[in-house]
């Protein structure tokens, strides 16, 4: 009789690792566990749909090996399942000669990470690629991709399931503990008829945590510490109008400014051919805070008690003030857009979508980079999985099965 298994999180990542245990362990009994009643609500459902090529990652770091494999994985698996994978580009653009120096630096990194066919270009060059972008410079990653991540997460799970997977949606865990050789966790529905104090009570030899938002929570359930914690950020798009749209052909980034923890407002197609601008990052007064008027008392509690959250906010508070004036000014939103693409106005925004990034924040108030996974006992929690955990999902996948075999029970 082979192990059981329980994963935390109906997202991309949870699907993936649920799929990928019952491929090298066919015998063992594995159970996905989420909230929510649908597959992939939260992050998988609200981002980009950027495939990452692993331009900007330090070399060696576990970031940057797992999204290299995970983009590799991802192209086959759409390719066999007849998803929708546009290898439209990426242009990383230089404004002025600081900038330009600082192509360099991300160009080495983006070789060291095995890249195929990143190259720096000139301005001549950069208007071959997109004819619309202004800069004196570029960084030309041709393979970076767009895909859409939820229609992805749904064809793991039916992958999965038919190699034995059960699903419990509207399964919220509410309690975790060790005891008599196995997990005990605890469960509450969600979103059903029944009363709020009714749990039920899983078994398992072994659990996974792949929660995303409430990462750091479960972890806690589990006997973990608390650092690093999850700090909400949102993240706010507008949308292209299509005569404007139709002049973008891939993916237009900003040169990163190591200053600052955010990116800055970027161009981005998404593989239904429309044109995300944004997003600026802004503090979510919950975790699933996708709207300015959502507000959780105990999220926004957890934020601001956190040490780390607090020393975060002091270093960077200019920025914080930035990013919330492009939240509540459109013009502030098109005049960042209109650096790199000029004649871009207010009227030729329309309102976009939202996501809720969970930012893992250390003590110290730095934001953990690299993807960290914990082990304790018989629970493996991914405690800090950020962009390019969609992209890595399947590599991410293989990497944590690889440590279930080596801590097995």
């Amino acid at each position: 009789m082979g192990r059981r298994v329980g994963v935390v999180g109906g997202g991309i990542l949870g699907v993936a690792v649920a799929r990928r245990l019952l491929q090298v362990e066919p015998e063992a009994t594995v159970t996905l566990l989420d909230k929510e009643t649908q597959l992939g609500r939260h992050q998988t459902g609200h981002n980009s749909g950027v495939v990452h090529a692993g331009i900007y990652y330090q070399p060696g770091s576990l970031k940057a090996q797992l999204c290299r494999r995970g983009a590799v994985l991802l192209k086959e698996f759409c390719g066999r399942h007849q998803l929708a994978y546009e290898e439209c580009g990426k242009l990383i653009v230089a404004l002025d000669e600081p900038q330009r120096a600082r192509l360099h630096e991300i160009h080495r990194r983006a070789v060291a990470n095995g890249v195929p066919g990143v190259r720096l270009v000139d301005g001549a060059e950069m208007r071959d690629i997109e004819p619309a972008v202004a800069g004196i410079a570029g960084l030309h990653s041709p393979t970076t991709a767009v895909v859409d991540f939820l229609a992805i997460t749904r064809a793991l799970a039916t992958e999965a399931e038919g190699l034995g997977l059960g699903v419990l949606l509207g399964r919220e865990v509410v309690g975790i503990a060790e005891r008599q050789g196995e997990v005990r966790v605890s469960t509450r529905a969600g979103q059903s008829r029944r009363a709020p104090g009714i749990t039920d009570e899983l078994g398992f030899d072994l659990l996974v945590l792949c929660a995303g938002l409430e990462s750091d929570r479960l972890a806690a359930l589990a006997g973990d510490d608390r650092d690093p914690a999850i700090v909400p950020f949102r993240g706010e798009y507008y949308l292209l109008r299509p005569d404007w749209a139709k002049l973008v052909r891939g993916l237009v980034y900003p040169v990163p400014d190591p200053r600052y923890p955010f990116l800055g407002v970027h161009l981005t197609r998404r593989h239904d051919g429309e044109v995300l601008v944004g997003p600026n990052a802004v503090l979510a007064f919950a975790r699933e805070g996708y709207r300015r008027r959502d507000v959780s008392g105990r999220d926004l509690w957890d934020t601001v008690r956190w040490p780390g959250f607090r020393r975060f906010a002091a270093a960077h508070w200019r920025t914080g003030v930035r990013e919330l004036a492009g939240s509540l000014s459109k013009r502030v939103f098109a005049a960042a857009a209109a650096r790199y693409l000029p004649g871009v106005a207010v009227r030729d925004l329309v309102p976009g979508p939202s996501g809720v990034r969970a930012q893992a924040m250390a003590r110290n108030g730095s934001l953990v980079d690299d993807f960290r996974i914990s082990v304790r006992g018989r629970v493996i929690a991914v405690r800090n999985a950020p962009s390019p955990a969609a992209t890595s999902s399947q590599a991410i996948a293989e990497h944590l099965v690889g440590l279930i075999l080596a801590e097995r029970p």
